[in-house]
């Protein structure tokens, strides 16, 4: 719990409309506690304005880009990742009254931006209609009471381990990104150039990954935020430096480093050209059915397995917990988290939701959605400064990503590994996310072990109907290619 935490007073005999609505007496909180702890879940979390900008910035399988256009239009993704950030945390603060966050979930924007949007044919429009139609979906099973049901049907081994897989492969793909980890000369993957790290791009980013490092250990609020800020600075200093030393025909300025320019102001009116970049239909055209089922579901398990998590996790730090363990208007904050996929597909910016750094905002002492309310409004003064999202150099970004996988990976603890049973899904739904690069096939490899493993055991019966059925659906998407050729 956290040290701040108060204890409820009596309720004021004239209480004011921010009181008696958001209970902030009765919740041993104030207008200025719950200011104070909103601005710092904002803080926590900030980063996401920066590393899902750069996430999404790749192009589509056709050579499109998110948002338009023959490049990454970073500052568009930032402004629409704010923007939806805002409105569904606002949201969450007036319509559930708990102190919870939400933005683009880590995670599953890595499954539409390296998995998705990469197979043939797909684009980014398609895509962002993936997660609508998954965000749709879990609406439909909140409202029917169904997302329970799911809860309880995939073990809770496999859900801790695609977490864990998600944040390997993160990892790897910030590593990548560093140029730390690239393809060797006769290997798949090489450390360094050489097994070397003497160049300065590297060097920067292992700056970055070793002040995310300190501060982080340090329990510094912003860590991540704080760190991406001042390696971008650094970053910029080598880069000048290292241009005052290069020939005009020197395409090796800032000795190796190249960092993105601030072209105009670093405040200007959003451009919201991801908005409405969404297509329901395309997916099927392209993929089919079982794919398009295959795929949804696996954003859905991406999506609201965590946020069960980590609703109870900010309900227990705000001592908002019922006699059963569930956090006040469960029912409200899982229908908001369901829609906030619905809008970050819409937005063009990936599902959004809920963020476990809201914890940070109840422990300097946040209890009801009024924080939330501050958090949103924080979100949307961001939105004018966008442009900042495009001068983040990938050294800046990449240890980020590597910390997230650290962040991640601590649950897998969770697994009982002394138990084979247990172990062999587990470890095979881990390592083929980043050995295989996608999340997909990670997920499907460990469902469709499981089944196995259980037939094996004679435990065939155990397993839940949910679990059969879509490990069915993952054999025959890994099949796709000869069961076409056989239907011709």
């Amino acid at each position: 719990m956290s040290d701040t935490k108060q204890t409820a007073v009596a309720p004021k005999k004239n209480p004011s409309f921010l009181d008696s609505y958001f209970h902030l007496t009765e919740r041993g909180s104030t207008v200025a506690q719950e200011v104070r702890g909103g601005l710092v879940t904002f803080f926590a979390m900030a980063y996401i304005l920066v590393l899902n900008p750069i996430i999404l910035s790749g192009p589509d399988s056709t050579g499109q880009y998110l948002g338009g256009g023959t490049e990454a239009n970073l500052p568009a993704i930032a402004a629409g990742t704010a923007l939806v950030a805002a409105v569904m945390t606002i949201f969450m603060g007036a319509y559930a009254n708990f102190p919870l966050a939400l933005a683009a979930g880590l995670g599953i924007n890595s499954i539409v931006a390296y998995t998705i949007v990469t197979l043939p044919g797909m684009t980014w429009a398609d895509g962002m209609g993936i997660v609508v139609i998954e965000g749709i979906v879990v609406v439909l099973l909140v409202v029917t009471g169904l997302r329970e049901a799911i809860f309880r049907a995939v073990p809770s081994f496999l859900r801790t381990s695609i977490s864990v897989g998600i944040g390997l492969f993160i990892t790897l793909i910030g590593l990548v990104n560093s140029g730390l980890v690239r393809t060797g000369s006769g290997t798949v993957l090489s450390f360094g150039i050489n097994g070397s790290v003497a160049t300065w791009p590297m060097a920067v980013f292992v700056f970055g990954l070793i002040l995310t490092t300190v501060l982080m250990v340090r329990k510094v609020k912003g860590a991540i935020l704080i760190s991406i800020i001042s390696t971008t600075i650094l970053g910029m200093i080598v880069e000048a430096v290292g241009n005052l030393g290069a020939a005009s025909d020197d395409n090796v300025g800032g000795w190796g480093l190249t960092v993105p320019k601030l072209t105009g102001s670093p405040i200007e009116l959003p451009h919201f050209d991801t908005l409405g970049q969404f297509s329901i239909v395309g997916p099927f055209q392209k993929l089919g059915v079982i794919s398009v089922v295959v795929l949804a579901f696996s954003v859905m398990l991406a999506d609201f397995f965590d946020t069960m998590g980590t609703m109870v996790a900010v309900g227990a730090e705000a001592d908002l917990l019922d006699e059963d363990g569930n956090p006040h208007n469960t029912g409200r904050i899982l229908l908001v988290d369901s829609i906030a996929a619905v809008a970050g597909g819409m937005g063009g910016v990936s599902s959004n939701t809920s963020f476990v750094e809201s914890s940070a905002g109840v422990a300097d002492g946040a209890r009801t959605g009024l924080s939330s309310i501050v958090t949103g409004i924080a979100f949307l003064l961001s939105m004018f400064l966008a442009p900042l999202a495009a001068v983040v150099p990938n050294e800046a970004a990449a240890p980020a990503l590597v910390v997230v996988g650290i962040l991640m990976m601590q649950q897998v603890k969770e697994i009982r590994w002394e138990e084979l049973a247990v172990a062999v899904p587990a470890f095979l739904t881990i390592a083929f996310m980043p050995f295989a690069y996608s999340i997909t096939v990670g997920i499907g490899v460990g469902f469709i072990t499981y089944v196995i493993v259980r037939i094996a055991t004679g435990k065939a019966a155990r397993v839940h109907v949910l679990m059969w059925i879509t490990s069915v659906l993952f054999v025959v998407y890994f099949l796709l290619g000869p069961i076409q050729s056989l239907l011709g």
